[in-house]
């Protein structure tokens, strides 16, 4: 049974109705954030339990678990096609592994307004219960889509209406220089290679972000936040 943990997973689980079995409180935990998620339990009708505090870790693997631990249904992925006519902006992630950055990247596509984060199936990370501690909550509101391939995705996307930007340290258009369009699509590559040849040569528009010191490119979760709240203000205005 899947395994959420931390107060601000499970919080925004029970206020996004994700089907739960039951929630588990560290027995001598306390505070407003820790109540709060047993009101938002017991208004869902989800049972609430105290355990000792070394059932908590054993259930959840780790003692970060802020003391508080749900047990409950599995995120669903979203399908594609049931988004992309009303989306205005999807992240596209092309094999990016470690956990903790597809969830800061979640994080910072919710927070950016994006309607949909896409990853694919293979060699790249998935839906785990690190991902959702490193999204603080935003997993619960925006869809993931995963999909077998990313270049037939980027195809099928342009036939729809959408440009492809790549973010890429190799790109000729500077990101504050693109001229942004609505509906996009903002691909960014995996840590330490970046986006893949095939993938590059989809995209309309390879775009850099000029880096001011000797360090070549940014962190992929830290460039989806120079890149997606740029895209959210041209185009806003």
């Amino acid at each position: 049974m899947p395994v959420l943990c931390g107060i601000h997973p499970v919080a925004e689980a029970l206020r996004a109705g994700r089907p739960l079995d039951r929630v588990l409180i560290a027995k001598g935990a306390g505070g407003p954030r820790l109540q709060e998620i047993i009101d938002l339990a017991r208004r869902s009708s989800v049972p609430v339990r105290f355990e000792p505090r070394e059932a908590l870790e054993r259930l959840a693997s780790t003692s970060a678990h802020q003391g508080v631990i749900a047990l409950g249904t599995e995120k669903k992925y979203a399908d594609l096609d049931s988004l992309t006519a009303p989306a205005k902006l999807l992240v596209i992630l092309d094999g990016v592994e470690d956990p903790h950055n597809l969830g800061a990247v979640i994080r910072t596509a919710h927070a950016a307004g994006a309607d949909a984060v896409v990853i694919p199936e293979r060699r790249a990370a998935g839906l785990t219960d690190t991902v959702a501690k490193a999204a603080a909550g935003a997993l619960e509101h925006l869809s993931i889509i995963r999909v077998t391939n990313i270049n037939r995705t980027l195809e099928k996307l342009k036939e729809q209406g959408f440009w492809i930007y790549g973010i890429d340290e190799r790109g000729t258009e500077p990101y504050h220089q693109v001229k942004w369009a609505n509906p996009a699509a903002i691909v960014l590559g995996a840590e330490g290679h970046g986006l893949h040849e095939q993938v590059r040569k989809k995209c309309d528009v390879l775009v850099r972000i000029p880096m001011a010191g000797e360090i070549s490119s940014l962190n992929v979760s830290v460039a989806a936040g120079v890149i997606l709240f740029k895209w959210r203000e041209t185009v806003n205005g």
